[in-house]
C-alpha cells in the first residue's frame, strides 16, 4: 500500500519579530481536507510530527472566515471574477472577503430571488453591489442600503444573510475541528526522530499541510533534512501547502554546495498574503515567500492573492494557500498513481 508521510507541525505558538508568544499551529482545513482525500484514495497516511507531540490546530486558523461552505465559496469566486477581471489592477484581499460581507453573496442572491427576480438577475445585482462594495470599501448591507438598490432588499434582510454565512462557517471549523480530534494519528503522531534512514524510505511520499506552525519546527530540521534526502534520491513526491513548504529550508546543500532544491520551480503562502493576516500584521520573524527565494527556489506564485493556485515541477508539489488545499492534495494523488502505473 502506498505510504504517504502526513507531516504536521506540533508547534503551539510562534515568536514574533518583537520578541512576544503568539498561538499557533496547523490550519484545520489544510489538514483534514488532503488526509480525507488520500484516505479515500487508499493510501496508508502516516501522521508524523517533529517532536512526536500531538499537533495543535490554530485558533486563527480555526476563524470563520477560512471555513466557507462550498456552496458559498463557489458562488463568491464566481462574483468576484465578474469584476476581477486583470489581477494586475485589482487586488481582492482577505479584508474584502471577512469584513464587507461578501462571502453572503449566494444567501443574498437568494432573497433577491425570493422576491421574484430569477437566477441571473439575482447574480447580475449582487455581483454589481459586490463591486460597489469592493470598489468603495463598504459593506454588502451598506451597498444594498443605497440610492441605487433602494428597496431591493431591506437592511435587515441583508443583515441576516451575512449572519447566516457566518454562523454556518462557523460551524463548519467547528466540525472540522472535532474531525481532526477524531483521528488516532492526530493524537498520537510518530515520532520523526525515532524513524530509522529506511524507515524513512519506506515512505512513497510526503505531504505538509500549513499553518504558521511550520516556519517554527519544519524550516531548520535534521530528521526533516534526512526525509527529503530519503525520498528525494528515489524522486517520491515531495508535497506542500501554505507555509508547509517551510519544510523545504531543511533539505541540506547538495555535493555541487547548492541548496538541494536550487532551480526547483515552487510556490507557498506569499508575502503579500501574508501581509494581510493576523500574525503578518502582529509581526512575524520572517516570511517563507523570501525564504525560498534567498535559497535558491524560483518562485511561482499565482496570478493574484487567495486564488488557487498549485505548482509541480519534478517531484516537487506546492501548493500556495488554503484555497489551493484540494488542487495540491488531488496533485499529490495523481503523482502517485502515476507512479504506480509506472512501476506496474
Amino acid at each position: 500500500m502506498t505510504r504517504i508521510a502526513y507531516l504536521v507541525s506540533s508547534a503551539s505558538e510562534i515568536t514574533l519579530a518583537d520578541g512576544t508568544k503568539h498561538p499557533t499551529g496547523y490550519f484545520a482545513e489544510e489538514a483534514l481536507k488532503p488526509y480525507e482525500r488520500f484516505v479515500a484514495a487508499g493510501f496508508d497516511v502516516v501522521v508524523v510530527t517533529p517532536d512526536g507531540a500531538a499537533p495543535t490546530a490554530d485558533p486563527y486558523g480555526l476563524s470563520w472566515f477560512f471555513h466557507y461552505p462550498d456552496a458559498d465559496q463557489d458562488y463568491l469566486n464566481a462574483v468576484v471574477r465578474t469584476f476581477a477581471v486583470d489581477p494586475d489592477d485589482i487586488r481582492f484581499t482577505l479584508h474584502h472577503a471577512t469584513e464587507l460581507g461578501l462571502a453572503a453573496a449566494r444567501r443574498v442572491a437568494e432573497v433577491l430571488q425570493s422576491k421574484g427576480l430569477s437566477r441571473h438577475e439575482a447574480r447580475g445585482l449582487v455581483s454589481k453591489a459586490a463591486k460597489l462594495a469592493w470598489r468603495q470599501d463598504r459593506t454588502i448591507a451598506e451597498v444594498f442600503s443605497g440610492d441605487e438598490f433602494a428597496g431591493r432588499l431591506t437592511d435587515a434582510e441583508v443583515k441576516e444573510a451575512v449572519a447566516a454565512q457566518r454562523r454556518d462557517s462557523e460551524r463548519l471549523a467547528a466540525e472540522r475541528k472535532a474531525e481532526l480530534d477524531a483521528i488516532p494519528g492526530f493524537q498520537r503522531p510518530v515520532d520523526l526522530r525515532s524513524l530509522s534512514d529506511e524507515d524513512l524510505a519506506g515512505f512513497d511520499a510526503v505531504f505538509a499541510p500549513g499553518g504558521h506552525g511550520p516556519m517554527v519546527d519544519l524550516a531548520d530540521n535534521a530528521d526533516i533534512s534526512r526525509l527529503l534526502v530519503a525520498l528525494h534520491e528515489k524522486a517520491a513526491p515531495i508535497a506542500s501547502l501554505c507555509h508547509g513548504p517551510a519544510l523545504l529550508l531543511s533539505a541540506p546543500e547538495r555535493a555541487d554546495g547548492q541548496w538541494l532544491f536550487d532551480g526547483y520551480r515552487m510556490t507557498c503562502f506569499t508575502d503579500e498574503e501574508e501581509d494581510q493576516t493576523e500574525p503578518g500584521r502582529l509581526g512575524l520573524p520572517w516570511y517563507v515567500d523570501t525564504a525560498l527565494k534567498n535559497a535558491g527556489a524560483v518562485f511561482d506564485d499565482g496570478p493574484s492573492a487567495w486564488v488557487s493556485h498549485v505548482v509541480v515541477d519534478r517531484h516537487l508539489i506546492t501548493g500556495q494557500n488554503p484555497g489551493s488545499t484540494e488542487a495540491a492534495a488531488d496533485a499529490v494523488i495523481k503523482a502517485l498513481r502515476g507512479t504506480a502505473v509506472r512501476a506496474a
